[in-house]
C-alpha cells in the first residue's frame, strides 16, 4: 500500500508523477517516493511525510528523464521513515520498484537470498522482490523472464511498477490481489494503482488481472500472464470527469462528499425504480436473478462502513423479505469455514472493490459454490469484475478517507434489492408504490438534513475537546450509532462507541457521567418511546445528551442537552437521513481541533492488505 504512478512517453516524467500523487493522497500514507531513469542512471528521491516534504526534498534534483516510477506508502513492514519508503532497489542499483500489499514469505525469502550474498538496507518485504529479480539476472536469465519468475516465488499480494538500467525503455507491472491500471496516450503511457491518477492525461485504460504482467514501452505494450501466456486486454473509457475529484469551493474532500448525498442518493436510484408498478429494477443482477430470488438465507460481508451498511440491509431483508440475513465482518468470514448451501447468496459490499479482506471472502464464497452479488462504487475494480452479478452504487470518487456518501449509496442500493425481492413473495403493488414514492423524497430529505450543519457545528464547539463518546440508536438506527462513532474516532481521534440503546445498561451506562456525551437518535419510529426511556436513564447519571429527533419532535427539548430535528420518513429509509448529522457532527469535531480530516493518521482509503 498504498499509491502507485508510472509514466513512459516524450514529456518530462517528475511532474506527472508528483501530480499522480497528489490525486493518490486521499489513500492515505506516511511517505513517498520517485524513482526517474535519465541519461541510463537511476535517480530515486523520496521522504517521509507528506508529498510536500517530497517536493522539498526534490529542490535541487534535475530529474528531467521522460520514464519514471513513485509511490505513496502506508507503511506494514518497517516503521514509516525514508530509509523504509518506496522505491526500493536490488543492491546494485539497476532495478527500481514500487509495491502495493505484502509478501507474506519475505523472510525465507531474505534468508536465502542473504546467504547468496545480498545486502538489504531496509525493513521492508518490497526490498526483496528487487534482490529476487537481480539474482535470477544474474545467474543469466533474460529480464522479463527473471521478472516471471521472481513473482513466481513470492507468496502474498502485490501490485508492482519497475524501471530498470537493464531495460531502460520500459516499464514491467504486475498484479497479485493489488489494483493496477494502465493508461493510453499518444506514444505515452501511465502505470496508476487508481484511476484518479492519471485522468488528467487520459481517459482510455485497461485493468491488470490477477496473475497478469504488462510490459510497456513508448510504442506498445505486450500483456502476458506470468506463466507467460499472451493475453489480449480490453480497452476502457474511464466515466468519470476531472471536476468530481476537485474540492469545487469546500475546505475539505469530506464535507463536499457530505454535501453531495442528495445527488448521490438520487444517482443511486436513478432508472431503477418503476413507480406504477412499485418495483425496483437491477439490470446488473439479470444473469443471477434466478438465484438472487430463489435464495432462502443471505450472507452480508463487508468492512468498516460498509459493514454498517450490510447491518441495516440485514433489518431490510428479514423485515420486508423474511429471509434469513447474517452480516460478517470480511475479515472473519474467510476464516470461520462458513457453511454456505447451493440455495445461499452471498452480498459484498464495498467502495473501492478492492479491499483485500472482503476480496478473500468473495473469493471463499465462490468455491464454496455460492452465488456472489457485488455493491461495489468503483467501475471496473477486482470485485466488481469477480462477482457473478451486481450492482454499482454510482456514488462518484470518494476521495476523503472516511466514507460518507458511500454509505447512504450502499443503503440505497440495498432498499432497492429488498423492494425487488419484497415485490416476488408477500409484498403488495400498493406497498411498493407507498415505498418508491417515499424513495424519491429521500434527496429532498437529505437536502434538509444538511441545514443542520450550523446547528451541529455549534454543538461541535462544545463538546470538541471531550475524550469519549457514546452513540445510542435502536432497530434500524443502531448500525447508524455505529456508523456515527466509527465517524468520530476515525477523524477526530476521539474513542467513541455505538451500541443499542437498550444494551447500555448491561455495561456502558457505567461509564456515564457529566463528562460523558451520549449522542441518541431518537426519531419517531416503532421504538420511539423505548428510547425516550433510555434517555430518562443516562440524565438520570448526570449525563449530556445530543438528541437527533425528528422534525416538530419537541417531546425531547426539555430533557434533552440538545436537539438536532431531521425529516421523517419509513422506518427502513431513516439511516439515510439520520446519519447526516452525525457526519457533521465528527467533521466539525476533527476541524475544531486542527485534525487532517481527509486524511486521518494510521487509515487507507483502500485497504489492500489482509
Amino acid at each position: 500500500m498504498c499509491g502507485i504512478v508510472g509514466y513512459i512517453g516524450t514529456k518530462s516524467a517528475l511532474p506527472i508523477l508528483v501530480d499522480g500523487l497528489k490525486r493518490l493522497e486521499y489513500r492515505g500514507y506516511d511517505s513517498a517516493g520517485v524513482a526517474v531513469l535519465q541519461d541510463g542512471d537511476l535517480n530515486v528521491v523520496k521522504q517521509a511525510g507528506k508529498i510536500s516534504a517530497l517536493e522539498s526534498e526534490l529542490n535541487g534534483h534535475l530529474l528531467s528523464g521522460v520514464i519514471g516510477i513513485a509511490h505513496t506508502r502506508w507503511a506494514t513492514h518497517g516503521v514509516p521513515n525514508q530509509t523504509n519508503a518506496h522505491p526500493h532497489s536490488d543492491g546494485s542499483g539497476n532495478i527500481v520498484l514500487v509495491h502495493n500489499g505484502i509478501i507474506e514469505n519475505y523472510n525465507a525469502l531474505k534468508k536465502m537470498l542473504s546467504e547468496q550474498g545480498h545486502e538489504f538496507r531496509t525493513d521492508t518485504d518490497t526490498e526483496t522482490i528487487a534482490h529476487l529479480i537481480e539474482e535470477f539476472y544474474q545467474n543469466g536469465t533474460p529480464f522479463e523472464e527473471a521478472f516471471r519468475a521472481a513473482l513466481s516465488e513470492i507468496d502474498g499480494t502485490y501490485g508492482i511498477a519497475l524501471i530498470s538500467k537493464y531495460e531502460p525503455d520500459k516499464i514491467y507491472c504486475a498484479r497479485k490481489g493489488s489494483p493496477l491500471v494502465v493508461g493510453i496516450g499518444k506514444d505515452e503511457y501511465y502505470v496508476a494503482s487508481d484511476a484518479s491518477a492519471i485522468i488528467a492525461h487520459t481517459r482510455n485504460v485497461f485493468y491488470l488481472e490477477d496473475g497478469e504482467i504488462a510490459v510497456i514501452s513508448r510504442e506498445g505494450f505486450v500483456t502476458k500472464t506470468i506463466d507467460n501466456k499472451l493475453v489480449a486486454k480490453k480497452v476502457e473509457k474511464i466515466s468519470f470527469d476531472l471536476e468530481r475529484i476537485e474540492k469545487a469551493g469546500y475546505p475539505h474532500f469530506m464535507l463536499k462528499e457530505i454535501y453531495e448525498q442528495p445527488n448521490t442518493v438520487a444517482d443511486a436510484m436513478r432508472g431503477r425504480l418503476i413507480e406504477e408498478e412499485g418495483v425496483a429494477k437491477l439490470g446488473g443482477l439479470t444473469p443471477i436473478l434466478h438465484n438472487v430470488l430463489r435464495s432462502r438465507k443471505i450472507f452480508i460481508t463487508a468492512c468498516g462502513t460498509s459493514y454498517h451498511a450490510g447491518l441495516v440491509g440485514e433489518y431490510m431483508l428479514e423485515q420486508y423479505c423474511r429471509i434469513p440475513v447474517e452480516v460478517e465482518y470480511a475479515s472473519e468470514f474467510r476464516y470461520r469455514d462458513p457453511i454456505i448451501e447451493d440455495d445461499n447468496m452471498v452480498v459484498v459490499i464495498t467502495q473501492s472493490g478492492e479491499t483485500a479482506d472482503t476480496l478473500a471472502a468473495l473469493r471463499e464464497a465462490k468455491r464454496k459454490g455460492s452465488t456472489v452479488m457485488g455493491i461495489v462504487n468503483v467501475v471496473g475494480s477486482s470485485i466488481a469484475r469477480e462477482t457473478h452479478g451486481g450492482t454499482y452504487i454510482h456514488a462518484g470518487p470518494e476521495i476523503g478517507v472516511a466514507s460518507t456518501k458511500a454509505f447512504t449509496s450502499q443503503v440505497t442500493a440495498l432498499t432497492l434489492l429488498t423492494l425487488m425481492i419484497a415485490r416476488t413473495k408477500s409484498m403488495s403493488a400498493e406497498e411498493g408504490r407507498n415505498m418508491v414514492k417515499e424513495m424519491k423524497k429521500l434527496p429532498e430529505k437529505v437536502e434538509k438534513a444538511l441545514q443542520t450543519d450550523k446547528i451541529v457545528e455549534k454543538i461541535a464547539g462544545e463538546f470538541k475537546d471531550k475524550r469519549n463518546f457514546l452513540y445510542l440508536g435502536r432497530g434500524y438506527n443502531f448500525p447508524v450509532a455505529l456508523e456515527g462513532a466509527l465517524k468520530l474516532k476515525e477523524i477526530s481521534y476521539i474513542h467513541a462507541e455505538g451500541y443499542p440503546a437498550a444494551e447500555m445498561k448491561h455495561g456502558p451506562i457505567a461509564l456515564i457521567d457529566d463528562d460523558m456525551p451520549v449522542v441518541v437518535i431518537a426519531t419517531q419510529d416503532s421504538t420511539y418511546e423505548k428510547i425516550v426511556s433510555n434517555i430518562e436513564e443516562v440524565k438520570a447519571r448526570r449525563g449530556r445528551v445530543i438528541a437527533v429527533v425528528s422534525e416538530g419532535d419537541t417531546k425531547l427539548d426539555k430533557l434533552v442537552d440538545f436537539t438536532i430535528p431531521i425529516p421523517m420518513t419509513t422506518d427502513l429509509l431513516q439511516p439515510i437521513i439520520s446519519i447526516i448529522p452525525l457526519q457533521l457532527l465528527a467533521y466539525h469535531i476533527a476541524v475544531l481541533r486542527g485534525c487532517d480530516v481527509d486524511q486521518p493518521r494510521n487509515l487507507a482509503k483502500s485497504v489492500t492488505v489482509e
